[in-house]
């Protein structure tokens, strides 16, 4: 007998996962499997040494009580070359994204930037200095050259300081996988760009990326990833991979625009925007916490020990990816030594 015919819900959503996972940012993102498996060798080491690795969102280096955040952003030269404001803006604002999806707070950056025309190069540090009034941060230098043959190119770089961690180490079978998103924004042009930060006072700003940091502080989060160029399925691969575990999310359950088609957003860079993991007997509080301060968070699935990427949508099931065939960035650290990477809540620092 042949293979039963498939309703066009199936359909439809297989076609779905077809066009995400043949996307140059997914593809770009598994090209970083050849420098991590120079880290292969590095499953030894302790949890504290494990958080300052590739595989969160920034690096986390234990300084007495407290960790060091450091990261690095570097632009699209396409970008960089035509909105060179909103570059600036942006390189600052996905960096202040990555120490808050680490349940840390941003202090400072700085720059490195080339350009071939200097009204352009005024314009991507206008945009990097209007962020950093906007987040709060000290803008301590950087680096310029500006010459006829440079290129448009642009890379920023932060540090914070986290009291609790917020890692992908974390996550753990039996967890809730939320979405917590700024619907308050509107397209930046034709780009899969969602603003959420025109108009809006440096203080909301600020209060909403407080959300992350306090819960952490909490105990109410275990992991956070900010929600990046790889759309949000490609950015819960990542939340997922480091520990080899697998989830089912369901699309249906997805906060998103009212005027945007489903494709968009599952491909969108928010401007605020973080999958979350937590205990299930703490979604009352995490939830309430987002609603304070005017932000969109649903329950969107959970995580399970399957290594799957599991999608749900009307009714079907289908799988997007399967992490233990097919490593999608290579960051993986086992978790069978339960002293190197607890899968337990973690404790205070």
């Amino acid at each position: 007998m042949g293979k039963p015919m498939q309703t066009p819900a199936r359909q439809d959503l297989d076609a779905l996962l077809d066009a995400l996972r043949d996307t140059p940012a997914m593809r770009s993102k598994m090209s970083i499997q050849a420098p991590a498996a120079a880290l292969a060798e590095n499953v030894s080491l302790s949890r504290d040494e494990l958080y300052a690795l590739p595989g969160d969102d920034t690096a986390a280096i234990r300084c007495g009580d407290h960790y060091q955040l450091l990261a690095i952003e570097g632009m699209i030269p396409r970008f960089v070359e035509q909105a060179p404001w909103f570059a600036g803006w942006s390189a600052v604002m996905a960096n202040v994204s990555d120490i808050t999806a680490m349940g840390g707070r941003a202090t400072a950056v700085v720059n490195a930037y080339w350009h071939h025309d200097a009204a352009c190069a005024d314009q991507v540090l206008d945009g990097i200095r209007a962020a950093c009034r906007a987040y709060g941060l000290v803008l301590a230098g950087g680096h310029t050259s500006q010459a006829p043959g440079n290129p448009a190119a642009l890379a920023v770089a932060i540090t914070g300081m986290a009291k609790r961690l917020l890692s992908t180490l974390h996550v753990a079978p039996g967890q809730t996988l939320a979405l917590a998103v700024d619907l308050n924004g509107k397209w930046h042009a034709d780009t899969p760009y969602w603003k959420a930060f025109e108009q809006v006072p440096s203080e909301v700003l600020r209060s909403k990326l407080n959300v992350l940091p306090t819960l952490a502080e909490g105990g109410l989060l275990h992991a956070a990833k900010d929600i990046s160029n790889a759309g949000l399925l490609g950015t819960l691969l990542m939340l997922l991979e480091p520990t080899g575990c697998g989830a089912e999310i369901d699309l249906d359950l997805l906060p998103r625009p009212a005027d945007g088609d489903l494709l968009r957003w599952l491909l969108a860079f928010p401007s605020y925007g973080f999958l979350v993991t937590l205990n299930p007997q703490d979604w009352d509080q995490v939830q309430a916490a987002f609603a304070q301060q005017g932000l969109s968070c649903a329950r969107v699935g959970s995580i399970n020990t399957s290594a799957r990427l599991d999608v749900c949508k009307a009714g079907q099931v289908a799988t997007f990816w399967d992490l233990a065939s097919t490593p999608f960035t290579g960051f993986t650290y086992p978790t069978s030594n339960a002293n190197q990477v607890s899968t337990a809540v973690p404790q205070e620092h």
